[in-house]
């Protein structure tokens, strides 16, 4: 097996070696993968158990930039395995910049549980989000639930996405926001004028306005510190 890094080759699966039942169902070819991970044991654990599930090739980046000069170098692959923590950047990025260039399956792997970073990993497109913590046969699970055109949650996770985006109002009646409305209430959250917030988010000033004027209206409050308030204790913002 060939030693993996940017500019070396990746890791495949030698003609033939690979048992017909161990391919998941219902693809039959061997199918490329994409791993982000800055742990390196980790990360070849996790090719290692890929080529046991029948893929044929890895390749392996321990940071956004080598991820997306394998990305540029590959073409999009079956699967990528995202680490949400790297250590250039966030993996929430990196998920919407690979399906922008039409990455058709992404999985993340992430050690928190926290709603915010399960809901926005989704957001993105992602089709599973998994734990690092999680059993080899939940990873294995959760992998092949993507690669037959599903989606997965960590058992541990599904409460949150269950739960959705919904925030209680002032008069305690849950009320549904959209993903735009979220990614706003953490930017005011985080401090951000409504100019910045359009800055970070490519909208005008008025755009940003209008969001936050729909989110009071659903939350029965047009207070700002009162939205974002109200957005944390249902775990929808942190």
């Amino acid at each position: 097996m060939a030693a993996v890094g940017l500019g070396q080759a990746a890791r495949t699966t030698p003609a033939g070696a690979l048992p017909a039942n161990m391919v998941p169902h219902p693809r039959e070819e061997l199918f490329t993968v994409l791993v982000v991970d800055d742990h390196p044991l980790l990360r070849e654990a996790i090719a290692a158990r890929l080529l046991q599930m029948g893929a044929g090739t890895v390749h392996e980046a321990a940071s956004m930039a080598e991820a997306r000069a394998r990305a540029l170098a590959t073409g999009p692959c079956d699967l990528a395995i995202l680490d949400l923590g790297l250590p250039d950047g966030t993996g929430i990025d990196l998920v919407t910049e690979l399906r922008t260039q039409g990455w058709p399956r992404i999985v993340v792997l992430a050690s928190s549980d926290d709603p915010y970073a399960v809901r926005a990993a989704f957001q993105a497109g992602a089709q599973a989000y998994l734990l690092k913590s999680a059993s080899p046969m939940v990873v294995t699970d959760g992998v092949r639930r993507v690669l037959d055109g599903g989606v997965y949650a960590d058992p541990s996770v599904a409460p949150v996405l269950a739960a959705g985006t919904r925030v209680p109002g002032t008069d305690n009646t849950p009320r549904e926001l959209s993903g735009r409305e979220v990614e706003v209430l953490q930017l005011v959250a985080d401090g951000r004028s409504n100019k910045e917030i359009g800055e970070a988010l490519n909208l005008s000033a008025l755009t940003v306005k209008s969001h936050l004027s729909r989110i009071g209206r659903k939350l029965g409050t047009g207070d700002r510190a009162q939205m974002v308030a109200l957005a944390m204790r249902a775990g929808v913002i942190r």
